[in-house]
Formats: structure tokens, sequence, C-alpha cells
């Protein structure tokens, strides 16, 4: 019939361009060609209409008529085809005459909150190196003589949407913690809400390079280290909890950049139980966690569990959900607006004095309200660049470690691996020595000055191997789910935290003090 004949009409005419194609790409003046005829009415309404499954495999389009073509020249309407399609068509047409393509040009940024990347050459992703970028510097840290550096957020924009692109962070050998990449997926997201991983993503330790491989769904695309956590998520967090009618919020200080240090008051009860989070302002991780222990928390009467109200009783919760919020917002790894690195203040390191309104204000605010509040359980929130699991890095080294606070360690642990199968208890760093232990850092500080449970808790940037899910990994979602049940951990160490009966001696065996091994970038 009428449709037929049109479908033999337009496979004749795929026929002809594709063989005339093929013969004017030798010349070399495929693009100019293609440029002027999709400028023109008759080539745009031909180019969208008789090519779309030449030129564009994704595309789909109603078959074409050809009263339609005539209609669509004589009105001179909707039919003018923007830069980056003309590009994409002339490069997917050249690619299938067998020549070369041209360039894909990118634009890449970075300018906007916890962007970091600097562009080294952009001009054609389809190259073998691609989209060529580097991590910028956090400041310089005077305590740990370097400039601390990993974390990278930043857009790309241009015409490769379909078309398979190269990206490339040529300085990834030089970061601060090169032996973490093996194993690493870069994440990528078109709406900053969904995150996913990159499967395609190598580390070549010969070259000192990370590299991805992505064939664009869009012509913007987002890439960072892990899924970002900006300050306006954290100002509409800060805005939820001063709302709810369970908690108060104070301003306990500003950094240096003058954004204020959010402190998050919730219970009534007579132990005190500070969480913190974010030190470290490139581990957004620790964020997405503390939404999900809020949430919990502070959920309405009417949804509130059993478990959370009688932790409402017996405990007031002190929690930061950003330590570092000027590092945050600038895109640095591991300091905030000076280039101190905050879970190194804790206490001074020689002629080395900390913390000081100077270098540290948000320790120095933190460090002072807990020892106006007191604190019979802390727990420090971070994330870990190498290792691919959940983690608890305990007291062992401080020089009040004897059979209380390993029994308090071991049950804290267990159960928490109990009520997350994320958590495991068998990896960690390898604990320091009894007495060893470095007291600047921030939790070995507060269980050897307050004599209490006092952990540092860290999270992968990569796959959580215990519960793997790749296209994802570990996500924001399992974040917040880890934070959520850190309730039940408390709830199992709230009798035992400031008894003076030895309970260590009747634990079960299920809660017994595990020593953890060494974990490694691979598992």
């Amino acid at each position: 019939g009428k449709d037929q004949d049109t479908r033999r009409k337009q496979a004749i005419i795929l026929s002809i361009v594709g063989a005339v194609v093929r013969r004017l790409n030798t010349g070399g003046f495929i693009v100019p060609l293609l440029t002027v005829v999709a400028g023109s009415t008759l080539g745009s309404a031909f180019v969208h209409k008789a090519l779309p499954t030449l030129a564009f495999g994704h595309y789909s389009a109603p078959p074409l008529g050809w009263g339609d073509i005539h209609t669509r020249t004589r009105t001179h309407a909707r039919l003018t085809l923007d830069s980056s399609r003309t590009l994409r068509l002339a490069t997917n047409l050249a690619r299938m005459s067998g020549g070369g393509a041209p360039p894909i040009p990118v634009t890449i940024s970075s300018m906007f909150d916890g962007g970091n990347i600097e562009c080294v050459d952009a001009t054609d992703c389809t190259s073998a190196l691609g989209v060529q970028v580097k991590v910028r510097d956090d400041p310089y840290t005077e305590l740990e003589k370097k400039n601390h550096k990993q974390w990278f957020y930043f857009r790309a924009a241009g015409a490769f949407k379909g078309v398979q692109s190269q990206f490339t962070i040529v300085n990834a050998g030089k970061t601060s913690y090169p032996e973490a990449w093996p194993e690493s997926t870069v994440v990528y997201s078109y709406d900053r809400l969904t995150w996913k991983r990159c499967l395609a993503t190598s580390w070549s330790e010969e070259t000192g390079r990370l590299a991805w491989s992505l064939t664009p769904e869009a012509d913007l695309v987002w890439f960072a280290y892990f899924a970002p956590y900006s300050m306006e998520q954290h100002n509409d967090l800060i805005a939820a909890c001063a709302s709810s009618p369970t908690a108060t919020v104070e301003e306990i200080g500003q950094s240096l950049d003058g954004r204020p240090l959010d402190l998050v008051i919730a219970g009534t009860g007579a132990l005190k139980c500070w969480v913190i989070h974010r030190q470290h302002p490139g581990e957004t991780q620790a964020e997405w966690y503390a939404q999900g222990l809020l949430e919990r928390l502070l959920a309405p009467a009417h949804e509130r569990e059993g478990l959370v109200s009688s932790l409402l009783q017996q405990f007031t919760f002190y929690i930061i959900p950003n330590m570092c919020p000027d590092g945050s917002f600038r895109g640095h790894l591991r300091t905030n607006a000076l280039g101190t690195n905050l879970n190194r203040e804790w206490a001074d390191t020689g002629d080395y004095k900390a913390p000081t309104l100077v270098r540290s204000p948000e320790v120095y605010h933190t460090l002072a309200r807990m020892d106006k509040e007191g604190c019979d359980m802390f727990v420090d929130v971070h994330g870990d660049e190498t290792l691919p699991y959940n983690f608890i890095s305990g007291m062992e080294g401080v020089p009040k470690w004897g059979p209380r606070l390993q029994g308090l360690q071991g049950l804290f642990t267990a159960s928490y691996a109990r009520a997350n199968s994320d958590m495991q208890v068998a990896k960690s760093y390898d604990p320091d020595e009894p007495g060893k232990a470095n007291l600047a850092i921030c939790s070995n500080q507060i269980a050897a000055r307050y004599d209490c449970l006092a952990v540092t808790l860290e999270q992968p940037y990569k796959n959580c191997i215990s519960n793997s899910e790749p296209i994802y990994g570990w996500s924001p979602q399992r974040c917040k789910k880890l934070g959520a049940s850190l309730l039940e951990a408390v709830a199992h160490a709230a009798p035992h935290l400031r008894t003076a009966e030895p309970f260590w001696d009747t634990l079960p065996p299920v809660d017994a003090y595990v020593r953890p091994s060494e974990g490694t970038a691979t598992g």
C-alpha cells in the first residue's frame, strides 16, 4: 500500500545518502557539507525525518511523508537544528562512513557548592584520554606539611548524548591516597538525585591515571567521588530539625568563613551521647549518615518507635551533622578554609597548639561545649578512601584501655553488626599498641578525656563488599540506614556505659571483643 511505497522510497534515499557520504568523506569535507545542509529548511526537514536511524540510533521519529517535507519547507517552521545536534549528526555519519570523526568538545565546571576539578584538556571526549582533568589541592596543612586532595565533583556538558566518551583524572597518582583507586568506581548523575556507579572505571598505577568511559544519556552529566551532600542540603536538614518538637538547634560557634556550626539536641536523659560527622568535608557519606540518624530519632510522635522513645528518655543526644562547613562548600577533601585537618586538632602535638580559634574554631567550640555538658558515649563518623567496608576504629591505644573499655567496644561493635549487616567487626585499621594512641585524633582524645566509649566509624567510598551491589555501590540510602541503625547499638550499650559493676566478666560470647585485622583496598 501507500505506507510500503513510502518506506521503499525512504530506504532508497538512505542508501544513496550513505554512498554519497562515504564518497564525500574521503575528501574531508563532510562536516561543512552537513552544516550547510542542516542549516537549510529542506535540509533540516530531511535531517530530522529521513535520517533518524542512520545518524541517531536512539532517536525515534514518525514515518516521513513526502507531503510533510513540502509542507514544512513552505512554512519554514520548527526545523532548525541546534549546533549540538548538527555536530552529533556529523560525527555519527562520519563514523558510519569509515572516515575520521570530528572532535566533540566538552565544557567542564566545578564552580558550585562542593565542586572540585581543574580542566586540562576538553577538546575531544572521544579521544584516547578524552576529557582530561585534575583534582584541585586543599590548602596547605601546617601540621602534616602537605596539600591533601582526592575529592572531586564536576559537571560536563557537550554534544555527547549517545556517544561513548572518555574521562581521565591525570593526577590521580598524586592524590592523598593513590592506593585507594583499585576497585574504585566514579559516580555519575543526570539529575543530582540518583547516583550510579560507572563500572567502566580503571586505574593505572603505571601512568597514575584514573579513567572511565560512559555513553551519556543526556548532554549534561555530573561526576563525583561519592554522592555529594551540599550546604543547601545541610541547611534543609537543620531547618527540618529546628521545626521538630523533639529537638532544638543551637549555633555553638562559627567557622573561619563565618558559617554556623550547628548542634542538634534531642532527648532529656542523664546519659550524654555525642555523634559528630564530616570533620573531613570530602567524606560526604558522613552527612548522609547523620540524616538517617536524625530522621529516625526525630520522627513524629505518632510514627516513633518504642526503642526511640526509650532512648530519648535515657539519653540527651548532641549531634553535629557537619563539623567542617567551609571545606564542604569549597570542595576540600580533609581540611577547613585555612587548610587545617580538624581530626588532628583535639590536643597539642609537640609545640603545635590545638585547638585554636585561629586555625580550628570548629573543634575549639565543640570541645568547649563537650566539657560543659559531659560525655558518656561518642561516635565520630567518617569515610575511608581505601577499605571497601564499614568498620569501627577503636580505643586500643588510649591510656585507660582495659577490661571495661574493651568490653564496651566489643558489645557496641557486635550489636551494631547484628543490627545492620553492612557493619562488620573483623576488618579495620591495625589497632594502636597500648598507650601509643595519638591523642590529637578526636575519638582517642574523647575516650581519654571522659573515660568513655568513643569510636571512629568509617564508611567506604567503594562498593561495600559485605553486601555487594555494583550498580549503586555504597550509596546515600545505605549510609542513612547505617545511621538509623546506630540506635540499636546505643541501646545495647546503655546499661553498661557508667555502671560500677564488672559487666565484662559476664558478657555473652556474641558480645566478646574481637581484635580486628588490617584491611586492604580490595578486601
